[in-house]
């Protein structure tokens, strides 16, 4: 049920990934202090983690309610969501459209967008954004369509609206998102409400490099940052390298999501463009779920899956992201809202360490985002998602749900569960007895 944010200012008894157990204080929104927990030999009380308000020493002169046990629990940064699409989120129960590839996607989502409502877009945002926000994530990008028709900023004005309803709780990144039928005009009328960045699919166009450039041209005639859908395909047409070499000088924030034919080329083609990626500084956004979703359709035998080159652009240095993208539309019909789903998919999918999936979802979400850096480092912003487990690997492989999440040094959700199992070889009768 619904809580007033409290402010912290002492997590108690935290297990680190690296399995020391600290205490971290905090000053307002950053991290101050950061040191071995006073009783870090002490067993943990596993009730006592269910009580926010419980300090381990009563007598420590703290204010109790500012104190946060986290006893049994890992203590990770809160995970960033950098490629959202709130505007579509929750919509497939209603479209029911068939399952498939990425052009069925875009067929059945346009149809469905002709009836949509500002409201009826703000209600499924919101309630796609505060799932999030209950497992853990504090910062969210999202791509809203530029619409066509006489309503095109319908999706721009409810997300604008839900940012305003929910700021202190989360931060919200918009990015409009403009196919190539969009015109200019429409673009820039959305970044007049309020929406951050320009975003596209110039690899869908019939002309992609046109769109490309038209669509980085309104971005550097207003001074704001681009996130682009880039080569969302097993094969066609790979936009990556222009981009990079367009933006090359650029001072604002770039990234660019998907890039599927990035691992799908040739190695030489491979690390050309991972070069050019570099060199330009793009931070690259993978999107695991969505993409495994849509991508191989029309290969039936030998299904090649995707996924962008996430070890390559690792190795090579690049800042790498990754976000669920999709959640339950015609894009991806499932998804838990859980950075945790995501990084699970980076380790079995992407080969990556279970350390290097969780930094996808975490730190190098925030980096591509443009976000100041967080956690449990010292001088670094309080952003923390505690979940109750004994490591890393523990809780990427159980995804518990008690959870505590703190947005800039505030509790702002958390979550219990209980479980009852049945104890072997007792019948009712000897239960009774």
């Amino acid at each position: 049920m619904p809580f007033l944010p409290r402010r912290l200012t002492l997590l108690q008894n935290a297990t680190l990934p690296d399995g020391s157990v600290v205490d971290v204080t905090i000053d307002g929104e950053t991290v101050t202090r950061i040191e071995a927990a006073r009783a870090a030999g002490v067993p943990a009380d596993p009730g006592a983690a269910l009580d926010p308000g419980a300090a381990l020493d009563p007598g420590a002169a703290l204010d109790p309610g500012a104190v946060l046990d986290l006893s049994g629990h890992v203590l990770l940064t809160a995970p960033a969501e950098p490629h959202a699409h709130l505007d579509k989120a929750l919509s497939w129960e209603a479209i029911r459209p068939p399952m498939g590839d990425l052009v069925s996607a875009i067929t059945a989502w346009r149809e469905y967008a002709r009836t949509m409502t500002v409201d009826d877009i703000a209600d499924r945002a919101r309630e796609q954004l505060l799932r999030m926000l209950g497992q853990g994530t504090t910062a969210v990008r999202t791509h809203v369509d530029i619409l066509l028709g006489d309503q095109p900023l319908r999706g721009a004005q409810a997300l604008v609206q839900v940012r305003q309803e929910l700021a202190g709780l989360v931060d919200l990144e918009l990015v409009a998102l403009a196919g190539p039928d969009v015109p200019d005009s429409a673009v820039e009328a959305a970044l007049d409400l309020g929406v951050d960045l320009v975003g596209g699919s110039s690899h869908l166009a019939p002309d992609p490099s046109a769109d490309l450039q038209r669509l980085l041209a309104i971005a550097a005639r207003r001074g704001v940052g681009v996130d682009l859908h880039t080569d969302e395909s097993l094969a066609g047409a790979i936009t990556l390298g222009e981009f990079a070499e367009t933006v090359v000088d650029w001072t604002v924030t770039v990234s660019a999501g998907h890039c599927v034919r990035l691992g799908t080329v040739d190695a030489t083609t491979r690390d050309d463009l991972i070069a050019l990626v570099k060199a330009a500084d793009i931070g690259i956004i993978a999107n695991p779920i969505t993409n495994l979703y849509l991508q191989g359709w029309e290969h039936p035998v030998s299904t090649p899956r995707g996924l962008t080159a996430v070890r390559e652009l690792l190795d090579a240095g690049v800042r790498l992201g990754a976000g669920a993208d999709n959640v339950r539309d015609p894009f991806n019909p499932l998804g838990r809202s859980d950075a945790l789903e995501t990084a699970m998919l980076l380790v079995t999918a992407g080969h990556l360490t279970i350390d290097e999936a969780y930094a996808a979802v975490s730190d190098g979400a925030r980096s591509v985002m443009g976000l100041a850096p967080a956690g449990a480092v010292v001088g670094g912003r309080a952003e923390f998602l505690a979940v109750r487990g004994s490591s890393l690997a523990d809780v990427t492989a159980n995804a518990p749900a008690d959870r505590y999440v703190i947005h800039a040094g505030r509790l702002v959700a958390q979550s219990r569960t209980t479980s009852d199992i049945a104890a072997p070889h007792l019948t009712e009768s000897t239960v009774t007895a």
